[in-house]
């Protein structure tokens, strides 16, 4: 296993359910026309520049298709791809190859594209601020993608509503800042707090009383600016809302800590991969 492999047990389910919807009632139709006996050769491609993440995925589809598929891989979650890279050599049953084949690009190709636009976003921020990714995954697949943010130079947010406070504005929509903030410390002692904040008078509020991290929502470059002169040092600062790689270098030169990005997982776009039989 590598730091950017998912739970084992996670990347089983994620495997066994894609198969699952993929073979449907009845099995493969198309391959069954294949004779019995044959083999097949075959390397996984890379089409395009990028990142690859998901071995851990494909190499469990061949796993579970038949463990008569032997592989050899030949690049590693994290490794910058060109195009034409080949990321393994496979050889095996043809019928069992054929089916493990979509399913093995389908995660490798989503996840790769998520690591790739991850790399972007960390490039463009030089170094200055961490890039998170959010909760707006693919339901069933957050392991996963967030896995793939890691291997892209990203670092993970909560995993899940158990894993961190983060008091956002449907929560202060019902409550005050300081008495969420209090009752989190009385609730949950030792966990940071986190406060989402849209204007400069609840970043103050969140800070005086007493939050680890303000979350600063939709707030342009300028305007952060000038909560790090005013809170820098008293708080973490994380912004979120809207960045793009157009505006991301600018929010990580005003100083904050953390710039989360939903798009990292919601909108990134595959990394052309491809099976070439040999």
């Amino acid at each position: 296993m590598s730091e950017f492999d998912p739970p084992r047990a996670l990347v089983r389910d994620a495997v066994v359910r894609a198969l699952r919807e993929d073979l449907g009632a009845l099995g493969d139709l198309t391959g069954v026309l294949v004779p019995d006996a044959a083999h097949l050769e075959g390397d996984i491609v890379a089409r395009a520049d990028g990142v690859l993440a998901g071995r851990a995925c494909a190499a469990e589809v061949f796993v579970e298709v038949d463990r008569a598929i032997e592989v050899e891989w030949l690049a590693r979650d994290g490794m910058t791809l060109i195009p034409n890279t080949t990321l393994a050599r496979l050889h095996g049953p043809a019928r069992s190859v054929l089916i493990a084949e979509r399913t093995v690009l389908n995660f490798l190709s989503h996840l790769s594209g998520v690591a790739t636009l991850t790399r972007r976003f960390v490039r463009a921020a030089e170094g200055r601020a961490q890039i998170r990714d959010t909760r707006k995954t693919t339901p069933g697949l957050r392991a996963l993608e967030k896995a793939a943010v890691r291997a892209g130079g990203g670092v993970n947010h909560r995993a899940s509503l158990s894993d961190g406070i983060l008091v956002k504005d449907n929560h202060l929509a019902l409550l005050a800042v300081s008495d969420a903030v209090k009752a989190a410390r009385s609730l949950w002692p030792g966990r940071p707090v986190e406060v989402e904040c849209d204007a400069l008078a609840t970043v103050e509020e969140a800070v005086a009383a007493g939050a680890e991290l303000v979350l600063l929502d939709n707030m342009t470059p300028d305007d952060v600016r000038v909560v790090v002169e005013r809170v820098g040092g008293r708080a973490g600062i994380e912004v979120s809302g809207g960045v793009t790689l157009e505006t991301v270098a600018d929010y990580a030169a005003a100083g904050v800590d953390f710039i989360s990005v939903g798009a990292i997982t919601h909108s990134a776009p595959i990394l052309d991969i491809a099976l070439d039989v040999t």
